[in-house]
């Protein structure tokens, strides 16, 4: 069956093309002047600035210049007072040392057991009590420093040593916390040997600093009571 042809045909579009291709628009040709053969003069410059804001009118109360007075300038190596002293303790700090307060760095430990006056652990510190014994266990790994530690205890306690030295260093070079540092924390405040031990804090800075540990020992051992003071 052939289909009907459609009784109305509407085709609005049928001559578009033909309409577009009359009513194009086309752009004359446009030529660039030629560059100057020269630049132009300052007074050119300002004749054809001229020329172009002839018709620009200035608004009211615009265009007003105010003269900023300058600021006195300090005079050159002159400083106030307070960065004078902070300087000069700055510079004695770093000549001689002077003013470094170990006991205030993150790096200091100290703990006492039972009801040791903080009196103690101060003068402990700051190296009232001398050192009767050392060990070093800079350098060696956690069971080998463990063992040395469990025999120079062993000795100490045995002749009756007060105060005793515990190198461990600081642990610069481990990747992480130090590590026979944590380690002894651990044996003097849960160990075998805390019954022995009355306080302890890190060392003074020529004694090894925040890298030896100064421990107090007890003339006979006590049942173990709890750390206080510890950091």
């Amino acid at each position: 069956m052939k289909p009907r042809p459609a009784s109305i045909v509407q085709r609005p579009f049928a001559d578009l093309g033909q309409r577009l291709a009359a009513k194009q628009v086309r752009l004359p040709a446009v030529r660039l002047p030629d560059p100057p053969a020269r630049p132009p003069t300052p007074a050119e410059e300002k004749a054809l600035f001229d020329a172009a804001m002839a018709d620009v009118v200035p608004l009211n109360d615009r265009g007003l210049i105010v003269a900023c007075r300058p600021q006195p300038k300090r005079p050159a190596g002159r400083v106030p007072s307070d960065d004078v002293e902070a300087l000069r303790q700055l510079r004695c700090l770093v000549e001689t040392g002077s003013g470094f307060v170990l006991s205030q760095t993150a790096e200091y430990i100290e703990g006492a057991y039972g009801h040791a006056p903080p009196e103690l652990l101060r003068r402990l510190h700051n190296g009232h009590f001398a050192i009767q014994g050392h060990v070093d266990l800079h350098g060696m790994d956690v069971q080998t420093a463990c063992s040395a530690f469990d025999d120079f205890m062993r000795r100490a306690v045995s002749l009756h040593l007060r105060a005793v030295l515990v190198v461990h260093g600081r642990g610069r070079s481990s990747p992480g916390p130090p590590v026979l540092k944590r380690c002894l924390l651990e044996w003097l405040t849960r160990g075998n040997w805390r019954r022995w031990i009355i306080a302890f804090t890190s060392a003074r800075a020529c004694d090894g600093g925040t890298g030896a540990t100064v421990v107090l020992l007890r003339s006979s051992s006590r049942s173990a009571k709890r750390v206080r003071s510890l950091r």
